[in-house]
């Protein structure tokens, strides 16, 4: 025998051998490792780790929460040509091997052989999907082996479509983007459908190395990692000669992409995400729930839009404070030196509409300035420079100014913002110091129609509707009243506006009470006291209705009795209340006298689709004339109010009555005085016969408030400063939170009815004299027309000689 025949035979011993042993080792691997295998049958029902998000109730997306972004899509939603970019980057035997692709094995088992580590792992798209979804990530034989066999079996269970609709949901992608929905959203903006073939090899080449290919953190070596790929897919024909080269040109377009919301109204989603933590703990983030809240994007726009405009006007109104900051401008400004001053001006960063920039050069009317893009523009005299004033303090403030110079010297750093309409245009401007909160209501439900916490939630997350407890001064009387008509007063009621002294320790000591103006009025009627808000009437109210008395009553509108004041103060509001707790007591007035619960969240949808929670809110029901638990009769809105609540699954629950019918007519009367001749007069511009509400200033005046409804919805509206700064001596309810309250209305109450109260059976008219409260005299020339319950309408008749008309004087407010 040849030496050569001898070694062959040699060589071929070892190499049955080396494959017995191969059998052997996988034999035994598989023995050992195999009862310990998932079972893949539960790849069928996989639940992919989708964010919570949050929509209003017209479908607009409100906020997204969530570690992982990923928006899972069917194998048919997939274009094919990405399905072949992934293919030509990861698994070109994808649709040939059964999970296991021998030549790639065979590589990664020489580098562990040589290198004692697993460099490339060749794994297969089956293996990758066997790795994400039951393995850990670290490099072991072990765990290789057990990728292997999760592979086999994952490829007799399920089709190699199903594998590859796995596979691209679950991917890591990097920038939070898992999947590849998710990662076409977070690089470029758009769905996979609307992907370019150069965008769709991009997102290909991350999964070797999300970090290292990311196109944002390294263009160039993403663009290396693209170009491969287009190469391999033209090699393997899924695309031409020219395809590639056109792929190839393309430049990188890829930036980061925020969660792209329809509406921005960041205080509503965290409410939302709170109460979902507080629900489902951390899954809440991770099993695909939809929130629909009661929130209507129409009208949470008009909010937004209200408040902004609201601390715009008031920080308008005390003049411009000056700049951020003063910076040292080169001599010779080259290109260099302007990106570096523009990269400080965007590391400032944005405050809501408003944002930095850096005065150049100043002239007589205009000066140019660069901004955080590095572009420079100039604003002339008009462009918010006009009429501007310098503060001095929240009572003082300078002349206009002449010219620019007055304002702004080279070096500062202002604050422009772009203005409204059809000519946008940059407009000098500063960041507001002053705070502001709206909060609006369904009436009849307590459904959040709309609520803002401040003018913007990315310099503050702090929610002033629900967390800001100020004093809510006059805004608080309504209530008083209501207590006091409910126990033996009426509209006419005569209390004495005159000054008192009081000597209470738990006041202080001495408390000597006053009208803002100074000036007192004498004896007047409930009614006017209340549209004039005249303080020292509401004070003298309390102490003849009891203060025991007022707070029993003032529990029914819903507020925490324990924590109001027992001392004659409470007249003033001077107990500390949030805008959400104001405005759910209002409701009671404007939905006639029901006691309803605010309420957010609408439905929560779970990942499959099926409703997990409805709310089932109590509805006020006018018509429903019923007695304890005695059922109610069948009138007309009742009906409508069932079929309502018929179609959205749920019976008609009502909300119990808390005020009497004929108490909350005599309220809404003279609350709508408030607006037709009192301390809310701006709201005639509504032109709404039903409007009604009640302004409120805290002593300083330091908290601005209006609450009031019209058809149907309710609505706060609060304006004031953080630490409690004074206002400015000439800044009330209706100067600061009244035109924000008008703004919201009217876009509120468009196509809704003007809604009023039937009058009571109770309820008379009666012809009164307006300076004592009692019935008219015969031909009385200034007598005046009030409403009544029967058992304390007036009786005896009161004649002044030579008669006279009823003043309506200024109204004054504080408190």
């Amino acid at each position: 025998m040849s030496r050569t025949a001898s070694t062959l035979r040699i060589l071929v011993s070892l190499i049955l051998l080396s494959g017995c042993g191969a059998v052997m080792v996988f034999a035994g691997a598989f023995l050992y490792i195999a009862p310990t295998l998932p079972p893949v049958e539960t790849l069928r029902d996989v639940q992919l780790q989708t964010p919570l998000r949050i929509y209003s109730r017209d479908g607009q997306l409100l906020g997204e929460f969530g570690e992982k972004r990923r928006s899972p899509v069917s194998i048919q939603e997939v274009p094919q040509t990405f399905v072949d970019a992934f293919l030509a980057a990861e698994d070109d035997h994808f649709f040939q091997h059964r999970g296991v692709d021998i030549s790639g094995l065979l590589r990664a088992a020489s580098q562990l052989i040589t290198s004692g580590s697993i460099q490339t792992g060749g794994s297969t798209i089956t293996m990758q999907v066997a790795k994400n979804y039951f393995l850990s990530q670290e490099r072991t034989f072990t765990r290789k082996f057990t990728e292997i066999f999760l592979a086999i079996e994952i490829e007799r269970a399920l089709s190699k479509g199903d594998i590859l609709e796995l596979y691209l949901n679950k991917i890591f992608l990097g920038n939070h983007a898992y999947g590849i929905e998710a990662a076409a959203q977070i690089y470029y903006g758009k769905p996979i459908r609307e992907l370019h073939l150069s965008q769709m090899a991009m997102i290909a080449g991350l999964p070797k190395a999300p970090s290292a290919y990311n196109p944002v953190a390294d263009p160039e070596r993403a663009k290396v990692r693209r170009n491969w790929i287009l190469r391999r897919m033209h090699h393997l024909g899924y695309i031409t000669q020219a395809e590639m080269e056109e792929a190839q040109q393309q430049p990188i377009s890829a930036k980061a992409h925020p969660s792209k919301l329809d509406l921005d109204a960041a205080y509503v989603a965290e409410m939302v995400r709170l109460e979902m933590l507080q629900r489902f703990g951390r899954s809440a983030y991770e099993d695909g729930y939809t929130v629909i809240t009661t929130v209507d994007s129409k009208l949470q726009r008009a909010a937004q839009t209200a408040v902004l405009d609201g601390v715009i006007e008031y920080d308008s109104r005390h003049g411009y404070r000056g700049p951020e900051a003063q910076w040292q401008l080169p001599e010779i400004l080259d290109d260099d030196q302007r990106q570096a001053l523009a990269k400080k001006l965007e590391d400032i960063g944005r405050v809501g509409p408003w944002h930095p920039a850096l005065v150049l050069t100043v002239e007589e009317k205009s000066f140019t300035a660069l901004l955080a893009t590095g572009q420079q523009t100039q604003l002339e005299w008009e462009q918010g420079l006009k009429g501007t004033v310098r503060y001095i303090s929240e009572d003082r403030f300078t002349h206009p100014a002449e010219n620019a110079g007055e304002l702004v010297s080279p070096g500062d750093v202002v604050r422009l913002r772009i203005s409204d309409g059809d000519t946008r245009q940059w407009l000098f401007s500063q960041v507001p110091d002053i705070q502001a909160a709206l909060v609006s209501l369904e009436a009849d439900s307590g459904a959040l129609l709309s609520l803002v916490g401040g003018y913007d939630y990315q310099s503050s997350s702090f929610n002033r509707a629900t967390q800001a407890k100020r004093q809510p001064g006059s805004n608080f009387k309504p209530f008083i009243y209501t207590a006091a008509m409910d126990n033996g007063f009426t509209p006419a009621s005569i209390i004495n506006d005159a000054p008192i002294v009081f000597d209470d320790d738990s006041l202080g000591g001495t408390w000597r009470p006053s009208n803002d103006s100074g000036t007192f009025n004498g004896p007047m009627r409930l009614r006017k006291a209340l549209y004039l808000s005249r303080n020292l009437v509401s004070i003298r109210l309390l102490r003849e209705l009891g203060i025991g008395t007022a707070i029993d009553y003032i529990g029914r509108f819903g507020f925490n009795t324990e924590n109001l004041p027992r001392d004659l103060s409470l007249a003033l509001g001077s107990h500390s209340l949030t805008p959400l707790e104001i405005v759910t007591g209002y409701a009671v007035f404007a939905n006639g006298g029901f006691k309803v619960s605010p309420y957010l969240i609408e439905r929560i949808i779970d990942a499959n689709g099926d409703t997990v929670f409805r709310a089932d809110p109590v509805t006020a029901c006018r018509a429903c004339e019923q007695q304890d638990d005695e059922p109610a009769l069948p009138t007309k809105e009742a009906e409508s109010l069932e079929d309502m609540l018929a179609t959205e699954g749920l019976q008609a629950r009502r909300a119990k009555r808390v005020i009497g019918a004929d108490v909350v007519f005599l309220m809404d009367s003279i609350l709508r005085d408030v607006i037709k001749r009192g301390t809310g007069r701006r709201a005639l511009v509504l032109e709404r016969d039903d409007a009604a509400g009640k302004t409120g200033t805290t002593n300083g005046p330091v908290d601005a408030w209006f609450s009031g409804y019209s058809g149907g919805v309710v609505t706060s509206t609060w304006a004031g400063f953080d630490q409690n700064q004074k206002l400015g001596r000439r800044e009330y309810g209706g100067s600061v939170a009244l035109p924000m309250w008008i703004d919201y209305m009217r876009v509120a109450t468009q196509n809704r009815p003007e809604r009023h109260f039937e009058q009571p059976d109770n309820i008379v008219t009666v012809r009164i004299d307006p300076d004592s409260g009692q019935l008219a005299g015969p031909g009385q020339a200034n007598a005046i027309f009030e409403y009544f319950r029967n058992d304390n309408a007036p009786t005896e008749s009161y004649s002044q000689p030579g008669g006279g008309y009823e003043d309506f004087s200024d109204p004054v407010e504080i408190f």
